[in-house]
């Protein structure tokens, strides 16, 4: 049963993968990755950008939300999506802001959704299984390898850690 369940994901992510073009994502960032200043992630009319000023800010359609409150504190800032779960907004090596939601070493995803909500997602401890893709939520798979995340506008991705052996 295990192997057909793998064949079956296997065979998905394939298919499904052909079909993607590299830059399809604009509204994620994963864990190994970053925002540096002036890089932001983007849904809709939604924007959530690493300011070159040091703060990290949710706007909508112009009008800023949320922020980091980190506005000049420090120079040359970057974002950081870490592989133990922690959102960080770094300057050189020293933090300034965190999520604090740090975990055991995993792959995880900071999500811009339609919702205007920004979200950390990692990976699932236990679920129903009732889920439905496409309303508007995000699902993570993971197996040994590495996790799937499924958009709710039905965009696929497969986390890897290229670091690791």
């Amino acid at each position: 049963m295990a192997s057909h369940s793998l064949f079956n994901t296997f065979f998905i992510l394939s298919a499904t993968l052909a079909l993607l073009t590299p830059s399809f994502a604009y509204n994620l960032l994963y864990s190994g990755e970053y925002l540096y200043g002036g890089q932001s992630l983007t849904e809709g009319s939604y924007t959530f950008i690493m300011q070159t000023d040091c703060n990290l800010v949710l706007y909508d359609s112009g009008s800023a939300v949320w922020s980091s409150g980190t506005y000049r504190k420090a120079e040359n800032c970057f974002l950081s999506m870490q592989y133990d779960g922690n959102l960080v907004i770094y300057s050189g090596s020293r933090a300034l802001w965190a999520s604090n939601t740090q975990r055991s070493r995993g792959n995880f995803v900071v999500v811009l959704q339609r919702d205007r909500n920004v979200v950390l997602y990692g990976s699932a401890l236990w679920a129903t299984g009732t889920n439905r893709v496409g309303t508007g939520n995000v699902t993570i798979t993971e197996n040994s390898t590495a996790p799937v995340v499924i958009a709710g506008d039905h965009k696929i991705s497969m986390v890897t850690d290229h670091n690791e052996k």
